[in-house]
């Protein structure tokens, strides 16, 4: 019995304390056991409860293995909503309870303080790269600008962050988005991210470690989908953007942040890029292959490089078998 089982998980204060922080923040479970004060396999039985419980779940990332608090989706049950008021006001009344939690938090800011010293050494590593970049093309406060004027029409929704890096987007969009996936292959952008995020409410936002061609979600699971200078690392861009498709909702959104062609081949010795920009006419072919409408793209001189926003909107089931095909060819 669902209910019985809940309850069980409860009748432990290491336990809640753990619920108390998750509801602070996604955390490791080493990072759980120093905030703790207990040992790693000791931390790991009781998140195993709360997981069996559905009051927790967990999300690999390599050799490590991250918590979360049960998000809010559709559907869920309101006994979970319950338990999480119930331990705000037990936290109030309980002099000692609160006392805990709040010793928990305070160290929590270590935990905070050691992802921003590890995200500030990685760009401290790679600055003169990324500066090289920038100086070709338009100022990041520019693109910003443009590409939240092109998503100002209407409510982004749940959004899908492909390759989300740094975090940046899903930072920048998080007022205006009901939910955030922020995506990314590599664990150490993962990291970087997390540390950039990490102070946004843990139901608003959700990191995942996967591949551009291969989304680990369901059809139709978002509203909006972005790949901000993501693309042309794509062997297959035409295969990424049918996977975008296919995650879409009938009407949903897709904005491709990116550069128009252009032929500075070091782009891709320095910095791996695969593709050299795209056209316009390709662009817009590719996403109405895969059961895009595309809309007139938006041009951001300013520099040697072109970057380009394209957007289009999910024409619905009408596209799906085209998706299908793409995906399977």
């Amino acid at each position: 019995m669902l209910t019985e089982t809940i309850f069980r998980a409860l009748a432990d204060a290491t336990r809640l304390r753990i619920l108390r922080l998750l509801g602070e923040m996604e955390l490791a479970v080493g990072e759980l056991a120093q905030v703790l004060g207990q040992s790693q396999p000791r931390v790991s039985r009781h998140v195993a409860i709360l997981c069996d419980a559905g009051l927790a779940e967990r999300r690999r990332e390599g050799s490590w293995v991250f918590l979360r608090a049960h998000p809010v989706m559709e559907n869920r049950s309101p006994l979970l909503d319950g338990v999480a008021r119930l331990l705000v006001h037990a936290e109030r009344e309980d002099a000692e309870f609160g006392s805990l939690c709040e010793s928990d938090r305070r160290k929590l800011n270590a935990i905070r303080r050691s992802r921003e010293a590890s995200a500030d050494a990685y760009f401290e590593r790679h600055a003169a790269d990324w500066d090289e970049l920038r100086s070709l093309h338009s100022s990041d406060r520019k693109v910003e600008q443009a590409l939240s004027d092109a998503l100002q029409e209407e409510p982004i929704g749940r959004l899908l962050d492909v390759g989300t890096g740094t975090g940046r987007m899903a930072e920048l969009f998080a007022p205006r988005a009901d939910h955030i996936v922020a995506l990314d292959k590599s664990l150490e952008m993962l990291r970087i991210a997390r540390a950039k995020l990490q102070n946004l409410p843990p139901e608003k936002v959700e990191l995942v470690q996967g591949d551009f061609g291969d989304l680990p979600f369901p059809a139709q699971s978002f509203d909006t989908v972005m790949l901000h200078q993501v693309l042309h690392f794509a062997q297959d861009p035409a295969g990424v953007l049918a996977e975008a498709a296919r995650v879409s909702r009938p009407g949903g959104r897709i904005v491709i942040v990116d550069f128009a062609s252009h032929d500075f081949e070091e782009l891709r010795d320095r910095h791996t890029h695969t593709r050299l920009g795209f056209a316009d006419a390709d662009m817009e072919h590719v996403l109405a292959s895969v059961g895009y409408e595309p809309r007139r793209p938006i041009a951001l001189e300013g520099g040697k490089l072109v970057v380009k926003i394209w957007c289009a909107r999910r024409v619905g089931a009408a596209g799906d078998e085209t998706v299908r095909k793409v995906l399977s060819s």
